[in-house]
């Protein structure tokens, strides 16, 4: 796992662990089972506070990606059934739309989560 920072990004630095830990997960870098390195390792190899890479594994849980156990540590929980490939076709237009009209993934999800 190689989790590389742009300081100088409008991206903050924890989503942008998380989103480089999603891309492993998603292209199979990480696989089901798979344990994350320790918050304290992971802070300290990037030279950021734990904080931020606590923040970032929280967001990547909240999301159902991994389960972060206290004193156990994360692991990469198994991927979720496909969706129907209607729905998976709707819902990437979605999100290449409102990214496209300045919309944030999380303002889209506040926004999906309140629907339901």
């Amino acid at each position: 796992m190689l989790v590389r920072l742009d300081r100088a990004s409008p991206i903050g630095l924890a989503e942008q662990i998380a989103d480089s830990i999603r891309t492993d997960i998603r292209e199979g870098a990480l696989s089901a089972g798979e344990k994350l390195p320790a918050a304290r390792e992971l802070a300290d190899g990037l030279g950021v506070n734990i904080h931020t890479v606590l923040r970032a594994y929280s967001c990547l849980s909240v999301a159902r990606l991994i389960e972060v156990r206290r004193g156990q540590g994360a692991r990469v929980l198994p991927a979720p059934e496909s969706l129907p490939s209607e729905i998976s076709g709707a819902v990437d237009a979605l999100v290449r739309g409102a990214a496209g009209r300045g919309v944030s993934r999380q303002q889209l999800v506040r926004y999906l989560e309140e629907l339901s």
